[in-house]
């Protein structure tokens, strides 16, 4: 029976499992391509720019929370003095406004492109309430309140429910949304351990269950948000004709890595690349068969430097790749392994050159990105100069 069940059971799950992530795929935008799935569970597959724009986007509504709670976290003061006797009222008012400065501080957060400063900010964001509501929950729980301060004290038992359904605004991965709708749980379960002997046990057990199942959507509404973000990011990052990044997109990965090379002291090169006598094949073969040969090109390029390397199309037959964290020689080096393997080749079978301008961070002593850009495209120019298929680097060499 044992090897009977084993049998069977491999052709009955293969068939379930296709089917649920075909149902999943029919939820996600229909842009979505399958190998992007992961990139919903977890952080793999998130290119930079994705990172960096969900960074902002996650710091900006962590501040504009932080402003709706820090304005109205106060307010409920006059209802706690309306309710509550003076000693509880004096412990929840002072709560309330220690919480509102805390809120308050979070404002004053500059909006960055690093993950590492969005974590910071929305586990703040979350951990302010949380810690609020189990200090608020542990000074209510030692009073004896009356019918109408006990129906009022109530509300403080919805906190965790307002911090679980906040976290839908936000476009996590899914171990994200359960990290932190983990949190909230357990600050509902920590505040019914403090209050265990007065707990009234029907109704915690159907909030805890409440809370979980909120949590399970949030953390599908997170994901979706993630997946028409990353959806739109690709379709807007990218050249259509090449596969390499638009020049506006490529522009902003430049700055988040020179940024990261300032900071980490680290080589950052740009190499300027031309195609050489790209006018004549438009002129003699028409503009189907330039496209043929740029998308050639940039094939060629990205399949023969490192994932991490950007290939951008700057404008026309002219590109620029950038190399994190490659010093000057490692990139000359690089470059020649690029062009001795070959561009492609011209509708007539010839095959197809660049010319190409070097420039790196440290060699050069750049002081801004536009000088290290402006650098490497005047190396491309003496190249050209020079006779074409050939890079010029700092050492002046063609």
């Amino acid at each position: 029976m044992g090897s009977l069940s084993t049998h069977w059971s491999i052709p009955v799950m293969t068939p379930f499992l296709i089917r649920s992530r075909h149902r999943l795929q029919a939820l996600l935008p229909p842009e979505m391509e399958g190998r992007e799935l992961r990139a919903l569970l977890t952080l793999s597959d998130h290119s930079l720019l994705l990172s960096s724009r969900r960074a902002r986007l996650i710091i900006n509504r962590v501040r504009l929370f932080a402003f709706l709670f820090a304005v109205l976290t106060p307010l409920w003061c006059v209802v706690d003095f309306l309710v509550f006797d003076a000693p509880l009222w004096y412990y929840l008012a002072g709560l309330r406004l220690l919480a509102s400065a805390c809120f308050a501080v979070l404002l004053w957060h500059p909006p960055r492109d690093r993950m590492r400063d969005a974590y910071r900010v929305i586990a703040w964001l979350f951990a302010i309430p949380t810690l609020f509501y189990i200090a608020s929950h542990s000074v209510l729980a030692s009073y004896e309140l009356n019918d109408f301060s006990q129906a009022v004290a109530t509300g403080y038992a919805f906190l965790p429910f307002v911090l679980m359904a906040g976290l839908a605004v936000f476009p996590l991965t899914m171990l994200e949304s359960l990290l932190v709708a983990s949190s909230v749980l357990g600050a509902q379960l920590l505040a019914g351990y403090f209050s265990w002997s007065t707990l009234n046990w029907p109704s915690f057990l159907g909030g805890t269950w409440l809370l979980v199942l909120l949590a399970g959507v949030v953390v599908l509404a997170g994901m979706s948000q993630l997946a028409f973000m990353l959806v739109l990011v690709r379709q807007m990052i990218h050249d259509p004709l090449t596969g390499a990044y638009a020049r506006g997109s490529g522009e902003e990965i430049m700055e988040v890595y020179w940024r990261r090379s300032l900071r980490q002291d680290e080589p950052l090169t740009l190499v300027f690349l031309d195609l050489d006598h790209f006018k004549t094949i438009n002129d003699r073969y028409g503009h189907d068969a330039g496209d043929q040969v740029l998308s050639q090109f940039a094939h060629r390029v990205r399949g023969a430097v490192r994932e991490q390397d950007v290939l951008v199309r700057w404008g026309g037959e002219e590109f620029v790749l950038l190399l994190p964290m490659t010093p000057h020689a490692v990139a000359v080096e690089v470059l020649r392994r690029v062009q001795a393997g070959g561009f492609g080749e011209r509708p007539d079978g010839q095959p197809l050159t660049a010319s190409m301008g070097l420039a790196e961070r440290c060699q050069d002593g750049s002081e801004t990105l536009a000088a290290l850009l402006e650098r490497a495209d005047q190396r491309m120019y003496q190249a050209k100069n020079a006779g074409r298929n050939r890079l010029c680097g700092a050492s002046g060499d063609c």
